[in-house]
């Protein structure tokens, strides 16, 4: 079976879950075409166009099955290539434009949730790495067409009734944790996001302060890529907190970046756009229990029980969300290991490995064979 496999904003995340697709489904003989994760606004619009014009023979070779990210102008690079309009096809969302948090003094750009929505309508199969990711996306549509002057019946239902979840595989190239650890001399905590501001620099330097006004001892590791433009409140943190700072920043050795995540407490996010979460995944994996706000994936990752209070349902200040995390890490401290165990053993991020979801993508792939390949 030949699958033409498309990025078209091979991002970390992206090209991690696409790798893996293709290491771990051998039997299919794969395709791939991908473009950089840079120049957001055109690579989201031009994607189809630039592999029109320069992937003819590529695009034209035959497939049985189109697998394509929700950057892909699906329903475009149809039209560009006819031999691609009547082949199979899945998206795959890693995120959704519909609940993506709009840019600092930026505005909300209607194009690229045009792209996302008109590519779910292209394809016969949509996928998403959360619930949330999913449930966000149908109701950023049916709040989007609502304010059209022309209704568009039954869309939502079409959309929906094609819709399925299933995450991105967390690999960890060392042995995951048997368990969590009992915490011993000082909590380590770990804060590992993209150094930018939809991942909450505010919300983070606000529970440090609040911990440091508690007297609470702790060391925390301020991972994450960073970028030319730092966030204020990031500075700020290492200025004004760096005594209680562990490791910071880009750990490029994988087996090291693992290795300090096994040797962690706790991982820490503040994020104000999470659709799965791969990197607080990798953590609970390696031991770490969670220091979660109580919305966007997170809840069905772990439990609702296991997040803090953020403004899941009521709009919360920083001080008031910091003040619930503090509460949550000392609530941590004081359970029985035990029942720490038994929490940490009980999160749904614990099956998000190749060993649980390999014969799901299988079902998702086999299920749009023709009969004619089958």
């Amino acid at each position: 079976m030949k699958i033409l496999l498309l990025s078209a904003y091979d991002a970390d995340s992206h090209k991690y879950w696409r790798q893996q697709l293709v290491a771990n489904l051998p039997e299919y003989e794969w395709t791939q075409l991908v473009l950089p994760g840079r120049y957001f606004n055109w690579r989201i619009r031009g994607n189809s166009l630039q592999w029109a014009l320069e992937q003819q023979t590529v695009l034209r070779a035959g497939y049985d099955l189109v697998i394509a990210t929700s950057m892909v102008d699906l329903s475009a690079l149809k039209g560009f290539v006819p031999q691609l309009a009547s082949t199979p096809s899945i998206v795959y969302f890693h995120e959704n434009q519909f609940a993506y948090p709009q840019g600092q003094g930026g505005h909300a750009f209607l194009e690229p949730k045009m792209v996302n929505l008109y590519s779910a309508f292209a394809a016969d199969k949509l996928l998403f790495n959360s619930e949330y990711n999913r449930q966000s996306f149908l109701l950023g549509v049916a709040e989007f067409t609502n304010k059209l002057p022309e209704k568009l019946p039954g869309l939502v239902t079409k959309l929906r009734q094609k819709s399925d979840r299933i995450p991105v595989p967390i690999t960890l190239y060392q042995q995951a944790a048997d368990g969590c650890r009992k915490v011993q001399g000082i909590p380590q905590l770990v804060w590992n996001h993209r150094w930018e501001y939809d991942k909450g620099p505010e919300l983070l330097l606000a529970c440090v302060d609040e911990l440091q006004r508690r007297n609470i001892a702790f060391k925390l590791h301020l991972l994450g890529q960073q970028f030319r433009r730092i966030p204020k409140a990031l500075k700020s943190l290492q200025d004004k907190h760096r005594h209680c700072l562990g490791e910071v920043g880009f750990v490029t050795s994988r087996s090291d970046y693992e290795a300090l995540l096994g040797q962690s407490d706790y991982v820490l996010s503040t994020a104000d756009h999470e659709f799965q979460g791969l990197a607080v995944g990798e953590a609970i994996q390696c031991g770490c229990l969670p220091l979660l706000p109580d919305r966007l994936s997170y809840p069905e990752l772990v439990g609702l029980e296991n997040c803090f209070a953020s403004a899941a349902e009521q709009p919360l200040s920083l001080p008031q969300q910091a003040n619930a995390m503090a509460d949550k890490l000392q609530f941590w401290q004081t359970m029985e290991q035990p029942e720490r165990l038994r929490r940490w053993q009980s999160m749904a991020v614990r099956d998000c490995h190749w060993d649980y979801l390999g014969a799901e993508y299988r079902q998702h792939i086999e299920s749009l064979i023709s009969p004619m390949v089958k």
